[in-house]
């Protein structure tokens, strides 16, 4: 006899961990801002994005340390900000999968943590790295545009043209001027 499948009324209730600052650190465009603004562009764009680019489920981003005055740990909501508080981060994650009511899917590339992960998850656990979360949307995931690859800008809500605007004002600001030698006026 084949094992039952289960009914299309089955929910398999997900928990995503995302490994904060292992992801900011691995995309080039977080890496290089102040780690305020790295946290601020990962959570905006998990809020955005995050059951399209992740699947569906309760999404939890941990960063190591302390939040800065103003800045809590946000619960609820579509993405919920956790910091560790005088522990690492990779121990809280280890903590709450290893707590987790639901199937883990890990966010990260640090392969210690990944193992830890591995052997405390209750219900399973999937790995992504923290390079292949934003490049294709998961199985299941609702898709809203057309095309295959990374996501653009605009899934982290910002305008069109901002990667070109981007690119400009890196050629301008670190190359030391635009190409014409005139200083334009907008």
């Amino acid at each position: 006899r084949w094992p039952r499948r289960p009914s299309r009324r089955t929910i398999v209730r997900m928990l995503y961990l995302v490994d904060g600052y292992n992801i900011t650190r691995a995309d080039d465009a977080t890496r290089r801002l102040p780690l305020d603004r790295q946290r601020d562009a990962l959570v905006a764009r998990l809020r955005v994005r995050g059951p399209d680019m992740l699947g569906r489920g309760r999404i939890v981003v941990v960063f190591d340390g302390r939040p800065e005055p103003g800045e809590g740990g946000e619960a609820g909501g579509p993405v919920e900000v956790v910091f560790s508080r005088g522990e690492s981060a990779d121990d809280l994650i280890t903590r709450l999968a290893a707590s987790a009511e639901e199937k883990i899917v890990l966010v990260s590339s640090d392969g210690e943590l990944r193992d830890r992960v591995r052997a405390a998850a209750v219900h399973g656990v999937e790995l992504r790295s923290s390079s292949s979360a934003w490049e294709e949307p998961r199985a299941g995931a609702r898709r809203r545009g057309k095309g295959r690859g990374r996501f653009p800008a605009s899934t982290a809500g910002l305008p069109p043209g901002a990667n070109r605007i981007t690119e400009e004002m890196k050629r301008i600001w670190l190359e030391g001027g635009d190409d014409s030698g005139k200083e334009t006026e907008e």
